[in-house]
């Protein structure tokens, strides 16, 4: 439900026509109607019966706050959530308070369909959130949303096979890319069968990762494709290097992986790895499932190149409709999410580690031991964090079909890592219209 959220073409599509049809709609909300008085907001979000339970627990607290404020939830799952906003949205019937994730801030900001923060922030305050998390809804020089809590990418390395091969866990403060190939070859050679060092790591994130590593991005501010393509030639050598070692899997298995994507199918979880690149909000589900006492590690190669990579990942953006009619209360309702102990209390970590440190440490003592260490290392990422991600532009989303599918062409030897490269900038520019 935290992890990142990539629209599908079919959704990312809906949302492109719905939104069209609003540039000459927006712009109107504001003051209007904004007036004492008792008035009802709308609030959306995806999810199950159990975020229900609990953002209901939150609106009733709200509310005996607020008496004058009645508040609404709409909710559905993941899958059909973004097709109904759309809908809505286009109809001119946006609920007051939306959930988005992803890109969909980006879209529905950049064509005005959200309210510019700013008018309200009186009413909503963001001074205690990180700064690197609050990026996650800014664009185009306007904060449209503000993070319900935050995750980060980094290793998951599983302590058990570092034991069976004699190796203490990689020191994520020195570590280089160097030493992460060296070990993955010595955890796989006393990895049991079937296991291997690691699992392969040609994802968009190490992408965006070890290109910032290196002083660049993934995109620019105005949306075009901001890395050469040495990062993924670079990547592309390194992986096939611990292919042919057999410090990561075949091609076949690798591609067999791409299709099952849940933690307990990954190596990692089946106590097939020794390493393995994931969302910090992943390690719960994977300790389960390997039935290993994990951990999560920085990447390798922050401290020795121009930059730290790493950053703080909105897991989900708090926004509100440009065509709400009581801005202010939408304001306090998502301040109240976002900044309130009580609030953070009862939602614990279901929507991302709270963004606020404030509310972190209110709830410390609610939490288990696996979420503990999650908030543990997203604290000590954000300490070390490298700048603000640019989120990509409309048809960004492209990108992991892209990969994985290149990805396959390398591994299987249908092509080269420089050739592939070529490729991956061309087919990117081309999904972004650059």
């Amino acid at each position: 439900g935290t992890a990142n959220v990539a629209p599908t073409a079919a959704t990312a599509l809906a949302a492109a026509v719905a939104i069209i049809v609003l540039v000459g709609v927006a712009g109107c909300g504001g003051g209007s109607g904004d007036s004492d008085g008792n008035v009802t907001l709308r609030f959306s979000w995806w999810g199950n019966n159990d975020r229900a339970r609990t953002t209901q627990q939150v609106i009733d607290d709200f509310h005996t706050a607020h008496p004058d404020i009645t508040v609404k939830g709409e909710y559905t799952d993941f899958n059909a959530y973004f097709d109904r906003l759309a809908t809505a949205t286009a109809a001119g019937d946006a609920p007051d308070v939306i959930t988005l994730g992803g890109a969909y801030p980006r879209e529905y900001g950049d064509r005005g369909a959200l309210l510019d923060l700013s008018r309200v922030s009186g009413h909503l305050h963001t001074d205690d959130i990180d700064r690197a998390a609050l990026a996650n809804g800014a664009f185009s020089g306007r904060q449209y949303g503000v993070p319900s809590g935050v995750n980060t990418y980094g290793v998951v390395v599983d302590p058990v096979a570092f034991q069976r091969a004699g190796l203490p866990l990689p020191d994520d403060a020195t570590w280089t890319w160097d030493d992460f190939s060296r070990i993955a070859k010595a955890l796989a050679a006393t990895a049991p069968r079937g296991g291997y060092g690691c699992a392969d790591f040609m994802k968009p994130e190490v992408l965006g990762l070890y290109a910032r590593q290196r002083g660049q991005e993934t995109y620019t501010v105005d949306g075009k494709v901001a890395f050469t393509d040495q990062v993924p030639a670079d990547l592309w050598a390194m992986t096939t290097a611990l292919r042919d070692a057999g410090a990561e899997p075949p091609a076949s298995v690798t591609a067999d992986l791409d299709t099952q994507p849940a933690p307990e199918q990954s190596l990692i979880g089946r106590g097939l790895a020794g390493m393995q690149f994931d969302w910090s909000n992943q390690l719960s589900a994977l300790r389960k499932s390997s039935g290993h006492p994990l951990e999560l590690r920085r990447a390798p190669g922050e401290h020795s190149g121009r930059q730290p990579g790493m950053w703080l990942q909105a897991s989900q953006v708090y926004t509100i409709s440009a065509r709400s009619k009581h801005p202010r209360q939408a304001a306090q309702l998502v301040d109240y999410l976002i900044n309130s102990e009580a609030a953070g209390q009862r939602i614990l970590l279901d929507r991302g580690i709270p963004a606020n440190p404030r509310v972190r440490t209110a709830i410390a003592g609610a939490l288990s031991a696996d979420q503990q260490a999650q908030v543990t290392f997203v604290q000590q990422v954000a300490a070390g964090a490298g700048p603000a991600l640019v989120v990509g532009p409309t048809g960004s989303t492209d990108l992991t079909d892209i990969l994985r599918r290149l990805n396959a062409e390398v591994l299987f030897g249908r092509t080269t890592p420089q050739a592939a490269a070529a490729q991956l900038g061309k087919e990117l520019r081309a999904a972004i219209k650059q």
